[in-house]
């Protein structure tokens, strides 16, 4: 099974729970104060529901999928819109990675490695847009 495979599925099992995502935004809003303040006024729920599918671009687009929604991502994340940092995007995908080691049951190190593979090249096409 190759990385992208392997980081579907991962993907599959952690959705299997709402709490993923819950705790992927509390990882993400402590690793800086200036990304806490970010979401001061989000309605959280929606923001949640955003992630789900923001991530499944990222690997659908790994996938083979057109690159078109994370270019999309990009220009509404650049310093024209939601002025999205580029340092932060790291702290986004530590973030990431610190949720799938707690709520994937088959999480391994290699695993962990299929993961910022897969999803790299398009964290920097979106990162890139700023």
């Amino acid at each position: 099974m190759n990385d992208t495979d392997l980081v579907f599925q991962s993907y599959g099992r952690c959705c299997n729970r709402d709490e993923f995502f819950i705790d992927f935004y509390d990882h993400f809003m402590s690793s800086s104060e200036a990304i806490k303040q970010r979401f001061v006024n989000t309605d959280m729920a929606a923001q949640r529901h955003l992630l789900r599918n923001g991530v499944l671009q990222l690997i659908l687009t790994a996938r083979g999928m057109p690159d078109r929604k994370l270019r999309a991502l990009g220009e509404s994340h650049n310093r024209s819109n939601y002025n999205i940092q580029p340092e932060w995007y790291p702290l986004w995908l530590d973030a990431l990675l610190k949720t799938v080691r707690r709520h994937d049951p088959e999480y391994t190190r290699d695993l962990e490695r299929a993961w910022k593979e897969v999803l790299t090249p398009g964290i920097n096409l979106i990162r890139e847009a700023y």
